[in-house]
């Protein structure tokens, strides 16, 4: 692998591997209101966010970062109004205080924001929030990623459009990757280059640590953790990388105001692909540089992963981020690429369908499952032991394999969501 195809795989990395505080979903709403309020010169007196039916779903049982416990995108829209500021990113409403989430209720209690569905979109993230204060009005539009924005206009006069800002073109100007690519990328790139890694698994820890030492959530990681009656678990790596996992998104879903890694777009992808490496590696001593690598080779993977699904999808995408941790997991065991493809394999054969309903707290157990899948997958593939072509959805070429899970995610599981969203919006 040259140079120059290096530094493209980096630079990607980079792009899908970022900080952000609270579910990505709510926070690009609040990321749109607070560029629209910023282009209208001050805090709207009405705002209209029209959503994708993916980005309603994944946003409205979520908790927002610093509001004490509230949920969902009523609370998220107007903190974009007033605190947000579009600089941040996806750490947009890291201003919030008290006093904000106060102004914040008020502004609610006066009926200044409606919610639709956007139907007329085929893009499955597409954020459009349009914000009038007298006789001016501006309009933002993100789609593609939770960060792209592809349109804004102040009283109809277009400031910015981008009509290239779709994930399909994004992956035009990215390397072309195969699992074997991602497998010597990260097992072979100079230690100096992908050191950054790191940061991943200093924020995500710090996160699982702050939720261990708490109450958030359904407290799914902490009861692991405690095991006060049943010592179901033991005090093994097991149930370290069960607690942690799972702690981290306990966090993250209820709305604590503690930054996390995310990856394509999802804190919780982020979390499942870091976690289950850095507690593998801690325990068994391994080197930093081992560390690093093995973190490359799961967060990388799951970038190609989502190279073919999509930023959203029906499919839980801790399924996808699970994977790429076994991968990494598989790799500290001792495990070469063939056992890591062996690793992926068994991943697919046995969690592949796992529905998304929506960020909510009860991810952690998602993701719990995930990463207890990854486990068993990863102790599977170093013995050799891998589930075959002549069972279900599983081909001898790895990357078949993936465009399975990914056909099965994007086509095969659409009037499941469909059904999914009809269940949530009408309860």
């Amino acid at each position: 692998m040259d140079r120059e195809e290096r530094a493209r795989i980096i630079e990607l990395v980079k792009r899908e591997v970022v900080p952000a505080i609270g579910c990505t979903e709510p926070m690009a709403v609040a990321l749109a209101v607070a560029r629209a309020s910023e282009v209208l010169g001050g805090t709207p007196k009405q705002i209209t966010a029209s959503l994708s039916a993916n980005m309603l779903k994944n946003a409205m049982g979520v908790g927002i970062p610093g509001t004490g416990g509230m949920i969902g995108l009523p609370i998220a829209i107007a903190l974009g109004a007033i605190v947000g500021r579009s600089e941040y990113s996806l750490e947009v409403l890291k201003d919030t205080t008290p006093e904000a989430v106060e102004q914040a209720k008020k502004y609610m209690s006066e009926n200044r924001i409606k919610i639709l569905q956007k139907r007329d979109t085929c893009e499955k993230l597409y954020i459009e929030v349009e914000c009038h204060n007298g006789d001016d009005s501006a309009v933002v539009v993100i789609s593609g990623t939770h960060t792209h924005f592809t349109h804004i206009s102040r009283n109809g006069q277009e400031l910015h459009a981008d009509n290239t800002a779709s994930q399909e073109n994004h992956q035009e100007k990215d390397p072309a990757l195969t699992l074997r690519k991602v497998f010597e990328f990260a097992t072979t790139a100079p230690e100096n280059e992908i050191h950054f890694i790191l940061e991943a698994a200093e924020l995500n820890k710090r996160a699982a640590e702050m939720s261990l030492g708490g109450r958030y959530g359904h407290s799914l990681g902490r009861l692991i953790f405690m095991q006060p009656k049943t010592q179901f678990f033991g005090n093994g790596i097991y149930s370290k990388i069960l607690s942690y996992t799972s702690a981290a998104c306990d966090a993250r879903m209820a709305g604590a105001k503690v930054p996390v890694m995310s990856n394509s777009g999802s804190g919780n992808q982020g979390i499942a692909a870091t976690l289950p490496v850095w507690v593998f590696a801690k325990e068994r001593l391994k080197s930093e540089e081992e560390l690093t690598r093995a973190l490359i080779l799961s967060h990388l993977t799951v970038i190609y992963i989502k190279q073919s699904f999509g930023r959203l999808s029906p499919l839980c995408g801790c399924v996808v981020a699970a994977t790429g941790s076994a991968c990494g997991l598989t790799w500290l065991m001792g495990g070469n690429y063939e056992q890591v493809s062996y690793a992926v394999k068994n991943m697919i054969a046995n969690i592949t369908g796992m529905i998304c309903d929506g960020a909510k707290p009860s991810c952690s157990l998602k993701v719990a499952t995930g990463v207890s899948t990854a486990v068993l997958s990863s102790m599977l593939a170093v013995e050799d032991e891998v589930v075959s072509s002549a069972e279900g959805i599983i081909d001898d070429d790895v990357d078949k394999c993936i465009k399975n899970m990914a056909n099965i995610g994007i086509h095969g599981m659409c009037a499941t969501d469909e059904l999914v969203l009809e269940m949530m919006t009408g309860k």
